[in-house]
């Protein structure tokens, strides 16, 4: 079961945000009461004035190697439970992420 799924333009993650944490950070994978998983992030900058989703965004293009300007929330800019929409080929990204999850990252997933 993956937190991604795949759009008509791209690919939808679901992430699970923790503002003001003592880091930036993808922590792992969680299953969610309705039963979706979600991708576990941290960053360290509080949840007002869209800080804490910028800096989400800096998180994950960093660690998957994509451009910023790929990324935007799509959903949930005030919750804690986020829809974030990466544009481009579906596929090849549900691929990446897949690639970035079962390499030297594994560790903080299993």
């Amino acid at each position: 079961m993956f937190a991604w799924r795949i759009a008509p333009d791209g690919l939808d993650v679901m992430i699970r945000l923790t503002p003001k944490s003592a880091k930036n950070d993808i922590t792992g994978v969680d299953m969610l009461a309705d039963g979706r998983v979600a991708i576990i992030a941290r960053v360290t900058p509080p949840p007002e004035d869209g800080k804490a989703n910028a800096e989400l965004i800096k998180l994950l293009a960093k660690n998957w190697g994509l451009p910023k300007s790929r990324m935007n929330i799509a959903a949930g800019l005030s919750a804690r439970i986020k829809r974030v929409h990466i544009t481009g080929d579906g596929e090849a990204l549900a691929q990446q992420l897949e690639t970035w999850f079962n390499s030297g990252n594994s560790a903080k997933f299993s």
